[in-house]
């Protein structure tokens, strides 16, 4: 039995070869341009919608600023009307320090409003305060001496819970001073404290190395030794301030203080013993010498107060004015 094997027949030179198979894994370009172009639109709306949020954060910083600067200056440069017969108070509060609600620029600049406002019949000094700088003191003092004879208007004291040290200083400007029988009154003094540590280094065996040029520039240091010679000096120098501050309350008391062996000792005494003593001269409140004496019921305030945009600023500290410069600097370069 034979066999055959067939071959399979060429092609012929007419008939052209078939066409190779498309891969699966080839990349559809049809579906591919459409789907770049959306991640394209994509990120041209993101971008849009980034500098939109940009333009709009620093307008809202640029616009608290503003209106932060427009609460700070607005009341400065509204002029102010013409007021009736009034009480005119400045209030004495807390310490009295360069940095402190009472400080000498700001009573200063309120005596001075309520001094050259023609509504004023006289001034209300409301007190309550520890003391504190006899050199702020001593300004407001010399101050209020100088604005009573310039304009001729009377000036009262009136004391809360206490009326001390510098705050006394202030006060004796007045003509006359009105306490509480309660109120805390007098501690003419001068003080100058610290702490020694020499003793504690001593047990810890640290050692103060300090180098000065001139020997009494270390004066006072709480790390070294005292010095007698230092000591000394530093005592005489506030015997003088305490002298200056006798001297001011003897000006401002006149025949009305009844010196004793205690009145300039330090001690302090409450408002009936402080007007027997002549350190005060009578008992009353805002209320009663606004209408008793002064005889202009309505009392209208001079203090310095901090207005809602210095509460604002103060609590947001520097992160308002770093944003607002931010702001301010990123305006420019926007297109």
């Amino acid at each position: 039995m034979s066999s055959s094997t067939e071959e399979p027949a060429a092609p012929s030179a007419g008939t052209p070869p078939p066409a190779p198979a498309r891969s699966s894994a080839a990349p559809d370009r049809a579906g591919l341009e459409p789907a770049l172009e959306r991640i394209a639109m994509q990120l041209l709306r993101q971008q849009r919608s980034e500098r939109r949020w940009r333009v709009f954060f620093r307008l809202a910083w640029l616009g608290l600023a503003l209106a932060v600067a427009w609460a700070l200056f607005a009341d400065r440069i509204m002029p102010a009307a013409p007021s009736a017969p009034h009480t005119a108070l400045v209030e004495v509060r807390g310490e009295i320090g360069a940095d402190t609600e009472a400080s000498a620029e700001a009573l200063v600049s309120a005596l001075r409003s309520a001094f050259e406002d023609k509504g004023a019949q006289a001034v209300v000094l409301r007190i309550n305060s520890p003391g504190g700088s006899p050199v702020q003191s001593g300004i407001v003092n010399d101050e209020i001496v100088r604005l009573k004879a310039l304009h001729n208007k009377k000036v009262y004291a009136v004391v809360e819970e206490v009326c001390a040290s510098g705050a006394y200083y202030v006060a004796v400007a007045a003509d006359e001073i009105y306490v509480d029988k309660a109120s805390i009154v007098g501690s003419i003094g001068v003080l100058m404290d610290g702490f020694g540590f020499t003793g504690l280094m001593d047990k810890l065996g640290i050692e103060r190395r300090l180098l000065t040029a001139g020997e009494n520039k270390g004066m006072l240091d709480p790390f070294s030794p005292q010095s007698e010679k230092q000591n000394a000096y530093a005592k005489a120098m506030i015997e003088q301030i305490h002298q200056q501050f006798i001297e001011v309350v003897r000006a401002g008391r006149g025949t009305r203080l009844k010196e004793t062996p205690d009145t300039f000792s330090g001690l302090f005494w409450n408002g009936e013993e402080a007007i027997r003593l002549g350190l005060a001269d009578h008992l009353g409140g805002l209320d009663y010498v606004a209408r008793e004496v002064v005889k202009a019921e309505e009392i209208v305030d001079y203090t310095p107060r901090e207005n809602v945009a210095e509460r604002l600023a103060k609590r947001l500290g520097a992160g308002v004015g770093t944003g607002a410069m931010k702001a301010l600097r990123g305006l420019a370069p926007l297109r």
